[in-house]
């Protein structure tokens, strides 16, 4: 592994009324540990696992690539802070990385699209072609089988976002050959069972305060999914 450990100082928040310091799991959880080249975040939506996952990337100065920001009713001046509240522990020093989400890809794939137009080689870091001219699913599964078999950390939010199951199933043996390779850690947030499969994977659940590590079986993920499989007609009964 790359990075050992994320500790948080929550006597250093700024507030305790805003979000994300508001957050009980973010004033009750002092370090997450990572033991393993792959390290799942789980949780329900507003637990906070994106919340970290970025204020991770942006601790370890890679870059998120943003669209054009809309105009907001009420601006929060804490929501990018907790970064500054976090202390990395590295086991050989910092490494490059990168960060991705669904919606900052896509306006990664369009400057690429730029880049290219001056530069074409660049396209050979990607698969050797244009991103969008790709399905959606084919341009992320083009970018994951390039991108990950770069010495780095990289940190994702939903991968699994516009992949099918075959597709997800591919990603997770990129995961995990190149986890196993040593050169590349991945911490990942997912909705996805079948990426919470990864052989020799931590998960750490958020919907436990302060964060702790489970079991596959134990997710919800994975309770949720089997017996939804075992019997899906008992989920369409309204009573």
């Amino acid at each position: 592994m790359h990075l050992k450990r994320v500790t948080l100082h929550p006597e250093a928040y700024p507030t305790t009324e805003r979000y994300p310091f508001c957050l009980p799991i973010f004033q009750q959880t002092r370090r997450v540990d990572f033991v393993s080249p792959v390290t799942f975040f789980v949780g329900e939506n507003g637990t906070g696992k994106s919340t970290l996952l970025k204020a991770i990337a942006h601790k370890c100065r890679i870059h998120i690539w943003h669209g054009l920001e809309r105009a907001r009713y009420e601006q929060n001046p804490y929501e990018e802070l907790l970064h500054k509240t976090l202390r990395l522990t590295w086991a050989h020093g910092p490494v490059p990385g990168s960060f991705f989400s669904s919606e900052e890809f896509q306006n990664f794939a369009r400057l690429l699209d730029d880049w290219a137009t001056a530069t074409p080689t660049v396209l050979r870091h990607f698969g050797g072609k244009s991103l969008m001219t790709q399905s959606h699913g084919q341009s992320l599964m083009s970018y994951f089988r390039s991108r990950y078999q770069i010495k780095g950390i990289y940190l994702a939010d939903e991968p699994e976002t516009a992949l099918s199951p075959n597709s997800q199933l591919e990603l997770l043996r990129v995961l995990h050959e190149m986890g196993e390779a040593g050169h590349a850690q991945f911490v990942i947030a997912t909705h996805s069972p079948i990426l919470l499969a990864c052989p020799g994977a931590t998960i750490y659940s958020f919907d436990h305060i302060p964060v702790e590590p489970v079991a596959y079986q134990d997710t919800d993920h994975y309770q949720v999914y089997r017996a939804f499989m075992a019997d899906p007609s008992r989920y369409l009964d309204s009573e």
